[in-house]
């Protein structure tokens, strides 16, 4: 009898321990929320078209390295010299055209230990891009695209 009841022991201990790892297996394991970063990062986010079922992108700038995107340092730096404020950054003289292609910035983040946010509304991406420079430059080509003389304009 001692060795049958050995067996129901290690048997139930077997199965406690199973059920244990189970359970432990299963627990969430909770992700580095970008609040626990250090340094200046944004949450950066493009979405096209008028309602907010459009095509949205998005990407973490870092800029303690800069990475995050392809032009993650120039991005960075021009966050720099307006301390992290893309409010205040000063739009370059560049012709767009007059085409209605809403695209919505958004940043989220933390600049020298301050809260950022952000959101505002283009026509077009030309002006999101002479307005905010490298920043929102989430598509590899997408700083490329105004690079282009306008047809017409050409000297």
């Amino acid at each position: 009898m001692t060795h049958s009841t050995t067996v129901r022991a290690g048997r139930a201990g077997a199965l406690l321990a199973s059920a244990a790892l189970l359970t432990l297996a299963t627990a969430p394991v909770r992700a580095a929320e970008p609040a626990d970063l250090p340094g200046n990062w944004l949450r950066l986010s493009l979405t096209t078209g008028d309602s907010a079922s459009s095509d949205t992108r998005g990407t973490l700038l870092m800029c303690d390295p800069p990475q995050g995107h392809r032009h993650a340092a120039e991005a960075c730096g021009q966050l720099a010299s307006v301390k992290g404020d893309i409010a205040a950054m000063r739009p370059l003289n560049a012709v767009c055209p007059m085409i209605y292609a809403p695209v919505t910035a958004r940043a989220t983040g933390q600049w020298d230990g301050r809260a950022v946010s952000y959101e505002h509304t283009f026509a077009n991406t030309c002006q999101l891009q002479a307005t905010t420079g490298s920043v929102f430059a989430l598509d590899s080509d997408q700083l490329d695209e105004t690079d282009e003389t306008l047809p017409g304009l050409a000297d």
